[in-house]
């Protein structure tokens, strides 16, 4: 396990104009993929062909990264817990494949572009209701699509929406027009923000009636969270268990206490060093999923004294990865390079000189930087699991380079909200994004809501919006591989480690799905998971 590759996803994004149902599915039905009853393309290998759903029962989660400032906007969520709610409650109009990352119809059936990738033509699935009973309209994913991409909104996922410039209905179908080219528009939509609400959550944002697997019950932000099931489903491929109840258990002692006692039968975010020990328990099985997730350290760029260029790269030679990777992840995982994307990304860069702990080369940047005094990094194992002692790794590896670290150890309750994105140095974790555009819009666009590390560079930027138009695969990869060198050598964002998802269910719980998209099989636990007799 130690060092494992995490499975590579090396699809060409071919130019997908013309990408009506038909040649989808021939392409699809090559690729080894079947069509479910309910018209949604599922891999032919995600389920035993001697594993068929067993229904009913009451499924209980036990997850990290639930806190009592949570709210139920989709716009807001972030963290393991409202990640997995959103997906619980609610569809996007596309999905992807768990195996490939490729995009796949959910609301939306099909979809085609114009020859230049601007204007996108959605056809949206008919008779489709919300668990009110109400029928999903043209007039619902509008309005979700314009309250994301609205230039006032606090969405998370305005970033990626931006570059819209008109969203409408034309003879029945959803037209949306880009300022600009964008090969990825439809992998955009499968962001986990959103999930479509009634006249898009623009009467009441935190309406979460939706189309999804499961209807919402009651809801105790930080605690408790249950769900039964929506009956009326439009996708009988889904939602086996009668009802779900996520419990929120912050402490990862408290997590694996619960599923051995049978209160819960799935947890996340094990730490790596009980994974060992729990898989002997003779009622549990641990998951391990190598992905696009990583833990990082985070620099704002525009504060003193991270302002200073010396000074972060000084930081970043002060990490020793691989300790990090053997100690802090147990070898779960694979190392990281100062960039936010890996092998598991389509074009992913190659060649890019390994960066290695170097406390001397590391200490010659902090002379040259001009600092004195301690530097403080906040922590928390709500950032990720073994957060703190990663940030006291840190501190000591930095030692040698003459480099003091401050660690501040904040409360996990509200780290998400008062402390990442606010304070200018601190442990934070990622999970993926289906493609190296929406990773890099996310958090490094000057624009982004969500732009961590203050890192703002019009050539990157400039570079960016050139990457996402271009339908030339080869010119695309060069202008990623540079974007990373940009990343890697200039920005706030110290990133030491990818890592593996590490998770444990009962050995009664059914339907796990390898996920490369993100943790908790793509926070699609409560629809996939089944409970057997």
């Amino acid at each position: 396990m130690k060092n494992r590759t995490p499975a590579t996803c090396k699809t060409s994004h071919d130019n997908v104009q013309d990408l009506g149902r038909r040649r989808f599915l021939g392409s699809a039905a090559a690729a080894g993929f079947v069509l479910s009853a309910s018209g949604l393309l599922l891999p032919s290998n995600a389920r035993a062909a001697d594993e068929k759903p067993q229904r009913g029962g009451h499924l209980k989660l036990g997850l990290d990264g639930g806190q009592t400032t949570d709210i139920l906007d989709p716009g807001t969520y972030s963290g393991s817990t409202m990640f997995v709610v959103g997906f619980t409650w609610g569809d996007r109009l596309v999905t992807t494949d768990p195996q490939s990352g490729e995009a796949l119809p959910s609301l939306a059936e099909s979809w085609s572009s114009s020859a230049d990738a601007k204007v996108w033509t959605f056809k949206l699935r008919q008779d489709v209701r919300f668990h009110d009973g109400s029928p999903l309209t043209m007039n619902d994913v509008v309005q979700t699509l314009r309250r994301h991409s609205d230039k006032d909104s606090k969405s998370a996922a305005l970033g990626l929406l931006e570059d819209i410039e008109r969203i409408e209905e034309q003879n029945g179908d959803l037209v949306i027009t880009l300022k600009n080219g964008n090969a990825d528009l439809p992998l955009l939509l499968t962001d986990y923000h959103l999930q479509i609400q009634q006249n898009g959550g623009m009467d009441d944002p935190e309406n979460v009636i939706g189309t999804g697997p499961y209807k919402l019950e009651s809801f105790e932000p930080g605690v408790r969270i249950t769900f039964t099931r929506n009956e009326d489903d439009w996708n009988e491929d889904r939602g086996f268990v009668d009802s779900v109840e996520i419990l929120v258990i912050n402490d990862n002692t408290a997590r694996i206490a619960a599923l051995s006692s049978g209160k819960v039968h799935f947890i996340n975010s094990l730490d790596p060093k009980t994974m060992k020990l729990l898989s002997r328990a003779p009622n549990v099985e641990t998951l391990s999923t190598p992905g696009k997730g990583f833990y990082s350290f985070l620099m704002h760029g525009d504060t003193a004294p991270f302002d200073n260029n010396d000074l972060r790269m000084a930081l970043k030679l002060a990490v020793d990865r691989q300790a990090m990777l053997d100690n802090i992840l147990g070898g779960y995982g694979t190392l990281g390079n100062d960039y936010p994307v890996n092998d598991a990304y389509a074009l992913s860069p190659t060649g890019i000189p390994h960066r290695e702990y170097d406390p001397e080369k590391a200490a010659f940047h902090y002379k040259k930087s001009g600092h004195e005094g301690p530097i403080s990094l906040r922590t928390s194992n709500a950032a990720f699991s073994g957060a703190v002692d990663a940030a006291v790794l840190f501190q000591s590896t930095a030692k040698e380079a003459g480099i003091t670290l401050d660690i501040k150890r904040e409360p996990d309750d509200g780290y998400w909200s008062n402390v990442w994105n606010k304070k200018p140095f601190c442990a934070s974790y990622w999970g993926g994004r289906p493609t190296q555009d929406i990773r890099y819009t996310t958090t490094q666009l000057s624009t982004s809501t969500w732009n961590d590390t203050r890192y703002k560079n019009p050539d990157f930027d400039r570079k960016l919006l050139k990457a996402r138009a271009e339908t030339d695969q080869e010119k695309r990869a060069a202008l990623y591989q540079e974007m990373a060198m940009m990343v890697r050598d200039n920005s706030g964002l110290i990133l030491p480690v990818f890592n593996n998802y590490l998770n444990a269910q009962g050995k009664n719980v059914k339907g796990w799905v390898d996920d490369l998209g993100n943790d908790l099989s793509n926070g699609q636990i409560a629809s996939r998971l089944w409970l057997a007799a």
